[in-house]
């Protein structure tokens, strides 16, 4: 029967190389440098907390002290966090409130904390104390007419940890607090931009120091209040914190003067960028030495290195623009020639991305430099923080520029200055509107996410997807090219190999352009030549005594030769007289790799490509719930040790070092200082996105905490185990023999028909069973188990799959049960069966030594039952049987029943269907999952078969096993 032994009995067999629990800790061979760096912010970086949700991708609308609408405002002092909930960009709910967050360092954890699983997701937190604008916490109604405690869509808010001030946008006001409010609905207590509290009204177009349009920014520091008073394209500065209602402003800058004309109408606008005008200012901060203004209309921020006293004062440099006059949103091309023959090199976005049709270096869209409509900087009197808005984005800059059009050092919410990513995930943005500044923790409104995200920075970090499926780590595209016909000298072959991303040459068609070589191409090397528009041609001229399997190895070199082919490895296949190819990229970009092949005229060698371009490259950071994983950086433990795999359980802590994700500590299987390897919480299946960091104590007792990075959380993305091996290509597998008995399996498909005869025949002896109306597919395949157990050579076992199935052994292990015939009929004495057996085999076959690996020295047969060991495939279909069995970090006791997985598992041997029997949870493992599954009875002899397991749309890596066809 099927193997099944405890993951010990693996561990202690000498002769077997590569252990399943030796899986669990080191096969996670492959390691990332990645520069140790100090406590800094990352580019691509994940949230550390969120506020305002149960998790960082709910999205919850039901507002109330801890579920946050679509917020805008946020700031930060005297540990509180306010929070302005509404905004300005039609993202909703619009709640018409600012929330309090008192005492913000006793609600949220530290970098460097230990974390305690207390809540579905331990880094979701905060709950507000004290809300303003309504009367209370779940109250989110639009107030109108104004009065002295009512907002109507508040969008800024700011604090110098006495008083608060906020932009009560659609009253065009600023409301002023005295003090922070102690309770909810507490009525300001200072009012301008109207003369009282129960005025709300715009006097036209032609403003002054008393009025206010929609404002939308607001700051307070050393005794001045600013606003960014938008609908007048304005920022209003006042010497002193006003205690009267209707007080005047002392400074207006984007104007000459208090009473400048303001067109309405943004179509007749005449007025274009200048260094002393602005165009829908959102926001306005200050750092007590420089002031900064989001231009929003003019896709810029503009830096005063003073703070201005008088009116009209030109800024001093730009953000986002090359200059003072420029204005356009993600302006890269600023510079640029409408010359197609010689373009100038663009100003803001210099480095070229590739080339045009005409050989001409091309330049992003959009880069490191860019704005598109900002929403709001900051300054932490050294850095600079712009919450880059229509780029889903904060761009954050070392130093404050002090030239013109700088590129920004770090991007947060993306992972490169040419990407948007916009999303709900753990290190994405939608449209961020505010930031706020601790000391520690940045604090970014995320209005259309609805909820505020915490940023820290780490000691050092872990690349950009750097935790991984542990069993497949890198899913590599393949595909390959058979040479078949009849072998004639001096016909000439051909492969041509490209990239349908990068090639850009005219005709290529999507599959590259095909050049053949010279009738002198030496016989035993093929010859690559020069790259065209589309690809690399790589040629051979037969000569004469060739074989197929020359043709295949001069090819191969021909591809390999110097640093080889750009796209590919090429690797020979004799057995099946095939040129094997696999993606030098990982992942998606490998099935871009386009090849075809030719051959002369009059040729008789038939070359086939298996398709048009590689298939199977997959991303193996995408990761379902319970995977084990591998985490790779430097510096990430001060140990290098695994776990005891003879315990029930995994430890949270190993060797000093933990692994949080979503704040749950996650069991650890192995740490060392390139690589910790550690296991998915089952609890996170119902999020689509999660963060992750490594917190170690090392050896002086100091605390090394990652940044976050996020995960994709999907239902299931499926591993295969590997052997170790450094050589590119895919790696055989962790492969077992299935059965020390022979065996053969049989499907049980079709309908359920009333009076169908299932008969299983076995050499001279049938066992059937007659079909009821109440019987399922499953009852049948029961019934005819329980026929079949009766007989004197074989017996039954029901398969767990979604294929409904059966196996069948022999009851004599060994050689013996070899050649017990099998079949499998349907009939019905009233018309044609809608039940349908198949019998996989005719005869029973396969026996081996159950468990041993399947090796060259010891190869699976077409037709044999064969065990393969991975890690992803979902959280299984669960009942009250295996609920309570199914635990993080926790082994499945053996003797537990077989589990279902969530989604039907399908398997590729050879370029054929091997039937899956069963995929289910490994007793005496943590994460691991058992397949098992028939090889086709008509596979070919290949010592390179290839193989993988598929769920839905995810495929795993490609392993290899060895078949020889008795």
């Amino acid at each position: 029967m099927v193997w099944r032994k405890p993951l010990l009995y693996l561990r202690i067999q000498p002769s077997y190389a590569v252990s399943i629990s030796r899986m669990k800790c080191i096969p996670f061979f492959l390691f990332a440098a990645v520069t140790a760096l100090g406590q800094s912010f990352t580019s691509g970086q994940a949230a550390r907390l969120v506020i305002g949700q149960e998790t960082f991708t709910s999205q919850d609308q039901n507002s109330s002290d801890i579920i946050l609408g679509a917020v805008s405002g946020v700031a930060y002092a005297a540990d509180t966090l306010f929070v302005a909930d509404s905004n300005y960009v039609q993202a909703l709910p619009v709640n018409h409130r600012v929330l309090l967050f008192r005492n913000l360092s006793s609600q949220l954890p530290s970098p460097t904390a230990t974390l305690t699983y207390n809540r579905k997701c331990p880094v979701c937190l905060g709950q507000a104390n004290v809300v303003l604008g309504q009367p209370n916490m779940t109250t989110t109604v639009e107030n109108d007419p104004a009065t002295q405690s009512d907002l109507r869509t508040p969008v800024g808010v700011a604090s110098d940890g006495v008083h608060v001030v906020v932009a009560d946008t659609d009253h065009n006001r600023v409301l002023i607090w005295n003090s922070i409010p102690a309770f909810n609905d507490q009525p300001a207590d200072v009012v301008v931009g109207q003369q009282d509290f129960q005025s709300s009204s715009i006097p036209g177009f032609t403003p002054n120091a008393k009025v206010m349009r929609s404002p939308q920014g607001v700051w307070i520091l050393n005794g001045k209040l600013y606003v960014a008073d938008t609908g007048y394209n304005r920022i209003l500065i006042f010497n002193h914190i006003p205690n009267a209602n209707g007080t005047a402003a002392d400074v207006v800058l984007g104007a000459p003067n208090m009473t400048t004309f303001v067109q309405p109408d943004l179509s007749q606008q005449a007025t274009s960028a200048t260094a002393s005008n602005m165009l829908n200012p959102v926001s306005v901060t200050s750092d007590g030495a420089r002031l900064f203004v989001t231009d929003l209309g003019y896709n810029r921020v503009l830096i005063w290195n003073r703070v201005p006293t008088s009116n009209g004062v030109p800024a001093d440099v730009v953000v986002g623009q090359p200059d003072m006059v420029s204005s356009a949103a993600n302006n890269a091309f600023s510079g640029m020639d409408d010359s197609t023959t010689s373009p100038e090199q663009p100003v803001l976005c210099p480095v070229s991305n590739g080339t045009d049709i005409n050989g001409n270096p091309t330049y992003p869209n959009s880069c490191n430099a860019t704005l598109s409509f900002p929403r709001f900087a900051l300054s932490d009197g050294t850095r600079l923080f712009i919450a880059d808005g229509g780029n889903d984005r904060v761009l954050m800059f070392q130093q404050i520029p002090t030239q013109n059009g700088v590129s920004a050092d770090v991007i947060i919410g993306q992972q490169g200055g040419d990407i948007n990513q916009a999303s709900d995930a753990a290190d994405s943005l939608r449209s961020p509107m505010s930031l706020a500044w601790d000391g520690t923790n940045l604090y970014v409104g995320d209005p259309y996410n609805r909820r505020v995200t915490v940023y820290s920075p780490g000691a050092n970090t872990v690349q950009y997807s750097g935790a991984r499926n542990a069993a497949s780590m890198e899913i590599f595209a393949a595909g390959s090219v058979t040479v078949t016909g009849t072998i004639t000298a001096n016909d000439t072959v051909a492969v041509t190999v490209g990239n349908q991303t990068t090639n850009t040459g005219t005709g290529c068609g999507g599959a590259g352009t095909t050049t053949t070589g010279s009738s002198s191409t030496p016989a035993t090397t093929g010859t690559a030549n020069a790259p065209t528009g589309c690809g690399t041609t790589y040629t051979y001229t037969v000569k004469s005594g060739d074989t197929a399997v020359d043709i295949v190895n001069a090819l191969v070199s021909a591809i390999n030769a110097g640093n080889g082919d750009a796209n590919v490895f090429a690797f020979p296949d004799a057995a099946t007289n095939a040129i094997l190819l696999t993606a030098k990229q990982e992942g998606n970009n490998g099935n871009e790799v386009t090849y075809v092949t030719s051959v002369s005229t009059s040729a008789t060698e038939v070359l086939t490509a298996a398709s048009s371009t590689l298939t199977g490259g997959g991303d193996a950071s995408q990761l379902g719930p319970g995977t084990l994983i591998a985490v790779q950086g430097t510096n990430l433990s001060a140990n290098t040790m695994s776990a005891d795999f003879t315990q029930p359980s995994l430890p949270t802590t190993l060797g000093g070092t933990q692994v949080y994700i979503n704040g749950i500590r996650s069991p650890v299987l192995f740490v060392s200082p390139g690589q910790v390897n550690a296991q998915i919480p089952w609890e996170v299946q119902d999020t689509t996105s999660v963060n992750i960091y490594i917190r170690s104590v090392m050896n002086d007792g100091s605390i090394m905490v990652t940044t976050p990075i996020a995960i994709t959380i999907v239902t299931q993305n499926p591993g295969i185990f590997t052997q170790p091996s450094n050589a590119p290509g895919p790696k055989p597998g962790v492969i077992l023999h299935g059965s020390s008995s022979a065996s053969g399996a049989v499907l049980v498909d079709g309908s359920i028909n009333t009076d169908d005869v299932a008969t299983i025949k076995i050499e001279n002896r049938s066992y059937s069973y007659t079909v009821q109306t109440t019987d399922t597919l499953e009852s049948i395949r029961d019934a005819l188990v329980a026929e079949i157990n009766q007989d004197p050579r074989v017996y039954a076992v029901a398969g767990v799959a979604f294929a409904v199935n059966f196996q069948i052994y022999a009851r004599v292990p060994g050689p013996d049960g070899n050649g017990i015939a099998i079949s499998a009929i349907t009939t019905n004495a009233n018309g044609s069966p809608q039940l349908v057996l198949t019998a996989t085999n005719t005869v029973l076959c396969c026996a081996n030594i159950a468990g041993t690996p399947v090796t060259q020295a010891n190869p699976a047969v077409p037709g044999e039952t064969l065990l393969v060991y991975a890690t992803g495939l979902g959280l299984p279909v669960v009942n009250a049987n295996t609920q309570p069995l199914i635990n993080t970090g926790q082994q499945y006791p053996i003797g537990s029943p077989v589990t279902q997985p969530v989604n039907f598992v399908s398997s590729l041997a050879g370029g054929k269907t091997a039937n899956v029997l069963s995929a289910g949870l490994l007793p005496g493992t943590v994460g691991i999952f058992e397949v098992i599954l028939q090889l086709n009875s008509s596979m070919p002899s290949d010592p390179l078969t290839q193989l993988t397991i598929a769920q839905a749309i995810f495929v795993s890596n490609i392993v290899t096993l060895p078949i020889v066809s008795p």
